[in-house]
């Protein structure tokens, strides 16, 4: 046992080291899952960017998914029907779609925002996995579109259709996807889309509690470990076994915790609606793992990650002002008097910020911890931007709310 706990670490370590920088953006937040793009430096302002292609397609907010011949995007079509589609990256003409029967009504009061699909697809070895709103799993061969395996999880596991559908984002490390769904954290095979553990279940037997949040890999006290949040606590969980190495509560109003965590010098960094902010820091105490606030302070983000550059952490807040904090003890360093959209993605770059907001704005900003500089910003697009930005090399693609749009540098 041992020793098969000891390759899986392994594997997970070497799917992170190894993961593709640049030229791809395989997954949720890209080639790291934190929001960093490791490429050649952006321009000091947006007037090179040109569009190359726009291709129509139905709702989502799912982001987009670049490998380095394709872009696939999922979308919700007539209110029933799922579909995933594949486009050359170069032209954006359509190579293949999948489609497989998938809708649902979100509750009324988020109504407004859609009834659409959500989770951002993984792509790995050839393979990509798409989460469907009816809490499915989808395995695609990347080539074709063929379906390979579904796994229909909340039917499987026993519990209700969560409240907004399948909204994580799934995680490939190793030989494994991890997921939220099915009101826990799954460990899923990905040859056979068989369950190999589920823990962080909830227990309410009637309703659904699948978290809002997306898991991420992170090394804390020497350990590659599972961290993920659900609607009231965030823990780590070893990739082997699934057994629960720390745990710590998170407050939040209306339990929304609902950014991705990012891991930080051996810590994690969190922010939640109507709690704090927080960097909570992992601690060896005998044999067993505590995690304890290393800092807090009153910034409260929502809905969008943030990213961290040269030792500070620049966050979206939930009354859609931008805010930069040091992470070494948590200082407030700036927030703007401006304020943005409900909603945005951000890429960091060395010593700038793309930020796109969820009304098609593009702000390029200076990652500066002094004072908040926009150098330059445009309007990209007329309708809702609520898909996260995908970057490469040669420019971005961003996801429309009915079109999937190739800008490039010139």
């Amino acid at each position: 046992m041992r020793h098969r706990l000891i390759l899986s670490m392994l594997l997970v370590a070497a799917a992170v080291s190894a993961a593709p920088k640049g030229d791809v953006w395989p997954q949720w937040r890209g080639p790291e899952r934190d929001g960093q793009f490791h490429g050649a430096p952006w321009p000091d302002n947006l007037d090179s960017l040109e569009r190359r292609w726009r291709v129509e397609v139905g709702p989502g907010y799912s982001g987009p998914i670049v490998s380095r011949d394709k872009v696939f995007t999922v979308e919700t079509r007539d209110k029933q029907t799922e579909i995933v589609r594949a486009f050359d990256r170069a032209t954006g003409k359509q190579l293949w779609e999948a489609q497989w029967a998938g809708s649902m009504k979100v509750p009324w009061y988020a109504r407004a925002n859609g009834s659409w699909t959500r989770s951002t697809p993984a792509l790995d070895e050839g393979r990509l996995y798409v989460g469907g709103m009816l809490d499915v799993l989808v395995c695609l061969d990347e080539g074709t579109g063929e379906v390979i395996w579904r796994a229909d999880l909340a039917k499987r596991h026993g519990r209700p259709i969560p409240q907004f559908g399948f909204v994580c984002s799934p995680l490939v490390a190793g030989g494994a996807l991890y997921v939220q769904a099915a009101d826990g954290l799954l460990k899923i095979d990905k040859a056979s889309g068989k369950t190999l553990w589920r823990v962080f279940v909830e227990t309410d037997k009637d309703k659904s509690h699948s978290a809002y949040s997306s898991p991420i890999v992170a090394e804390l006290q020497g350990r590659q470990q599972i961290v993920a949040q659900s609607r009231e606590t965030l823990a780590g969980f070893d990739p082997g076994d699934g057994s629960q190495l720390w745990d710590i509560p998170v407050r939040s109003s209306h339990d929304q915790n609902i950014l991705t965590p990012v891991s930080y010098q051996g810590g994690v960094l969190i922010s939640s609606y109507g709690g704090r902010s927080q960097l909570l820091r992992i601690i060896q105490r005998g044999d067993a793992l505590e995690a304890e606030p290393a800092w807090d302070n009153k910034l409260q983000g929502y809905m969008s990650s943030p990213v961290v550059v040269d030792g500070h952490g620049y966050l979206h807040l939930r009354n859609n002002r931008f805010a930069c904090m040091d992470l070494k003890n948590g200082d407030i360093n700036w927030t703007t008097k401006e304020k943005f959209t409900d909603y945005a993605s951000l890429v960091a770059n060395d010593d700038k910020i793309l930020m796109l907001d969820s009304e098609g704005g593009l702000h390029l900003i200076a990652a500066d911890p002094t004072t908040f500089r926009i150098l330059d910003q445009r309007d990209l697009s007329e309708q809702e931007t609520w898909a996260h930005l995908a970057v490469v090399e040669e420019g971005l693609f961003i996801r429309e709310l009915n079109a999937l749009t190739c800008f490039g540098w010139k």
